[in-house]
């Protein structure tokens, strides 16, 4: 589905500058029931938050997520691609410089919601280790449609490392991430 076939990613942290392509975007991506711009001018703020964009090589923004630190656990509160950068794994790119900063800054788990219907977005979170744990009804305000409720396990432990670090490998063979 793909419309726009790219080779390179650069993740980078996410600045106001941003925020107007970041929201059409979360429009795209969320429809009427989106963050506004104000929420992530707020979030540029917290101390908390952590957000990334990904841009092509000539500066098109093609995607962002945004995530929480709190002790030893991260949120991850929004992540979205541009339609066009679909299937470039561009939210793969993403996850990954969320789990560097996690392993930097001593986050030993993450968590997020997902729509029980987004099977793209579950299949490459369960990928990544993630696992549904439990499910929040008529959370997304919408359609009422519930959420799964995604953990992983403690990400130092081994076994989530070895995956990590081989998806890692297979990502950088398809795609390069700057």
């Amino acid at each position: 589905m793909s419309l726009t076939k790219i080779s390179e990613i650069y993740i980078s942290p996410m600045t106001k500058d941003d925020i107007d392509g970041v929201v059409e975007i979360e429009e795209e991506a969320y429809g009427p029931h989106h963050w506004a711009k104000s929420s992530f001018y707020d979030e540029m703020s917290n101390k908390l938050a952590k957000y990334y964009t990904a841009k092509t090589a000539d500066g098109v923004l093609a995607g962002y997520a945004g995530t929480w630190h709190i002790i030893d656990e991260g949120h991850i509160t929004t992540i979205a691609v541009k339609k066009d950068f679909l299937r470039n794994h561009i939210g793969e790119a993403i996850i990954h410089k969320i789990l560097e900063d996690c392993y930097k800054y001593g986050v030993k788990y993450l968590t997020l919601e997902v729509r029980a219907s987004n099977f793209p977005a579950i299949k490459l979170y369960e990928k990544y280790g993630f696992q549904s744990l439990g499910t929040r009804k008529g959370y997304y305000q919408d359609n009422n449609e519930d959420a799964l409720i995604m953990w992983t396990e403690n990400i130092f432990y081994d076994k989530f490392k070895q995956r990590y670090d081989e998806n890692i490998e297979n990502l950088k063979k398809l795609i390069s991430i700057k």
